[in-house]
């Protein structure tokens, strides 16, 4: 299976699963600013024309940071967290990324074991980083 990449008419669906996904969602105006925004680049699955995943990677110069990627609740485990991961990877190298961040709650241990797998190691926890306090965990790949 593989994404395709993000179009402006799917932002109402990408805004409801970021909200179903998350205690601290990105809200459509959030999700469109940043699709307009230089170095931005989207990816998204589907199945049988329904969202089920989705990420996104700003790059900028030799850096990228994986902004955003979430996975309905009935898809994950199935490996749709790790395509998305791995196009985001691969759209990050492509346009001339040396190193890939990331941050992640410390509470969040199955998005952590897909980072590890998809390479990144930790680097250092920012702390009181999400608006409810938790600290996060800043990550890094390079290729």
């Amino acid at each position: 299976m593989m994404g395709r990449a993000w179009r402006m008419d799917d932002l109402d669906a990408i805004a409801a699963l970021e909200k179903e996904c998350f205690s601290d969602p990105w809200n459509r105006r959030m999700l469109a600013d940043s699709f307009l925004s230089e170095g931005f680049h989207g990816v998204l699955l589907e199945e049988e024309g329904a969202l089920i995943a989705y990420g996104a990677v700003r790059v900028v110069c030799d850096e990228a940071e994986i902004e955003l990627v979430a996975v309905s609740e009935m898809y994950r485990r199935c490996g749709r967290g790790k395509t998305v991961m791995d196009d985001l990877l691969s759209i990050a190298k492509e346009h001339g990324a040396k190193r890939v961040f990331l941050e992640v709650r410390v509470s969040n241990a199955s998005a952590q074991i897909l980072y590890l797998k998809c390479g990144f190691r930790g680097l250092y926890c920012r702390t009181r980083y999400y608006p409810d306090g938790e600290d996060a965990i800043v990550m890094a790949r390079e290729f």
